[in-house]
């Protein structure tokens, strides 16, 4: 859906498109609300398998909260409280966290659990599966999991071709929820070609707010010149927003926040467009954009691509101990 061209600016300044919906998803919101109630329930430490979304400003905030972030179980004591990220983790890490005995609050995202569940369910019907999806992601590792001995990850066009499967008329394809649209096509197109019968869950795995700030990216990237994406450098959707902008034509840079701004990218730059990866808090945006507005960027016209409604209800953990 692109804009209609605008009138070029007429001596009354620079413009910045701020694009929405931008920023906080729902998984994020109820994963971040998680550790905060979880802190406010049972006060810290709580302990925190991973980062519990991919962006640093999160969990630094977090853990001034009292938050504590391991990188696994075992640096959790025994019978300790613990939460897992929004990215899901595997079966053996569950096995892991019962063999210790810790309490723990599952924030992995609604979205990303559909996507374990189809998996088990496909292998269950005696399918191998094959993931789309980025190898080092913990997401993908989590899904890895669940079935290891019929998972298959692809991530190229290149891994496609090279893929060998025990029967190839046995086969169905899942996705990470945080890929391109446009890659993740390409990618389904020619697991089709070598596999005709192969088949995909009932509805897409690529997230709505995934593909919702995929999709305003498109939209207003005939009428900017410069693209910023507000988010960490290991936040998946977030590097995505920056492929898409390249993809469209625009010169797109990733920004923790406005102090990543390199001046030079601004130099002859007229409009800029402003949108935030889905992990990423809404004050480094509105801090990146009073930034803008300090260098002469005094316009803003806010893009409405479509409204999210989305709300996820908090884990049963948390459930039974507010009541």
């Amino acid at each position: 859906m692109p804009l209609k061209p605008f009138a070029p600016n007429d001596g009354a300044g620079k413009k910045i498109f701020l694009l929405k919906p931008r920023g906080f998803c729902a998984g994020v919101v109820r994963a971040i609300d998680v550790v905060k109630i979880a802190l406010d329930l049972y006060g810290p430490p709580v302990y925190v398998r991973k980062e519990i979304v991919h962006n640093k400003h999160v969990v630094e905030e977090l853990r001034a909260a009292g938050a504590v972030f391991v990188e696994e179980l075992d640096e959790v004591p025994s019978g300790a409280r613990a939460i897992f990220s929004a990215h899901g983790v595997s079966p053996a890490v569950r096995r892991q966290a019962r063999e210790r005995h810790l309490d723990i609050i599952d924030a992995t995202c609604p979205l990303v659990t559909k996507v374990h569940l189809e998996a088990v369910r496909f292998a269950r019907d005696g399918f191998s599966i094959v993931l789309i999806g980025h190898r080092d992601h913990d997401e993908v590792i989590g899904t890895l999991g669940e079935v290891p001995g019929r998972s298959y990850l692809v991530e190229t066009l290149d891994d496609v071709d090279n893929l060998e499967l025990p029967n190839p008329t046995r086969v169905r394809y899942l996705t990470q929820t945080t890929l391109s649209l446009d890659e993740t096509t390409h990618l389904v197109n020619r697991l089709q070609e070598r596999f005709p019968l192969i088949e995909g869950p009932h509805s897409q795995d690529i997230c709505y707010a995934t593909e919702n700030r995929q999709m305003a990216v498109k939209a207003v990237s005939a009428n900017v010149d410069l693209l910023l994406v507000v988010g960490s450098e290991n936040s998946s959707n977030s590097k995505r927003l920056v492929e898409v902008g390249d993809n469209f034509g625009v010169s797109s840079h990733l920004v923790n926040d406005r102090r990543d701004v390199d001046s030079a990218w601004l130099d002859g730059v007229t409009n800029v467009g402003v949108t935030a990866g889905a992990s990423a808090p809404e004050h480094l945006v509105q801090e990146l954009i009073e930034f803008l507005r300090e260098l002469g960027f005094h316009q803003l016209e806010e893009i409405e691509l479509v409204d999210e409604d989305v709300r996820f209800s908090l884990p049963a953990e948390l459930t039974i101990s507010i009541q």
